[in-house]
């Protein structure tokens, strides 16, 4: 065997994990908002499946998914009930926001290889 430098593959991570799944699990919880939450469940599997195989850093974000899965879920059902007073409609636009924002600084963050801020936050 050659373990010259030549021989080595030209792309190394190093230590770092492949941020790959996560980011797929965020967007994933960012098609729900057109898919009326059918990925968001597909999201909240994967991270179920895959928290516990990684550095600290990397876990927190699949917490943080979950946790964002079931949040999600509680402002929903409460922009339903919400309807039937019609603010819910107003509610609902707040909860889609609110769900963008969380992606976006979840990607951002895992981008950095650092653990999300706020992981027990129930805003942002």
């Amino acid at each position: 065997m050659n373990d010259s430098p030549e021989s080595r593959s030209v792309i190394d991570s190093g230590d770092a994990p492949d941020t790959t799944l996560p980011i797929v699990v965020y967007a994933l919880y960012l098609a729900g908002i057109v898919t009326g939450g059918l990925t968001l469940l597909v999201g909240v599997v994967i991270a179920y499946v895959y928290r516990g195989q990684g550095p600290h850093w990397f876990d927190e974000h699949y917490r943080y998914l979950i946790r964002t899965f079931w949040l999600a879920l509680l402002y929903f059902a409460i922009s339903g009930l919400l309807m039937l007073v019609l603010i819910g409609f107003l509610t609902w636009l707040v909860v889609i926001v609110w769900l963008v924002i969380r992606c976006v600084k979840g990607i951002k963050r895992l981008q950095e290889h650092r653990a999300p801020d706020n992981v027990d936050a129930w805003l942002i």
